[in-house]
């Protein structure tokens, strides 16, 4: 599912140097995703109002469906 959010956020971001992604499982099958780009691409990434980092969630849902896993992006 890393690969997932990594090749989403390196097709958005134009400084993929920057792009940091850590993995954090907490109990109860909770996987978050916290995503780091840089300053300039941070408005890429998020879109108007949200709506790319709310896609981007849909769609890492929409994969883990079936795995007994609960995913999460966080985009710091």
């Amino acid at each position: 599912m890393e690969n997932l959010v990594k090749y989403i956020i390196e097709e958005l971001a134009s400084n993929k140097e920057a792009i940091e992604i850590s993995t954090v499982e907490k109990e109860d099958n909770v996987v978050v995703f916290k995503v780091k780009v840089a300053e300039e691409d941070k408005g890429k990434v998020i879109g108007k109002g949200g709506k790319i980092a709310q896609a981007i969630r849909a769609i890492v849902k929409s994969a883990s469906s079936g795995t007994g896993k609960k995913y999460f992006i966080d985009i710091e």
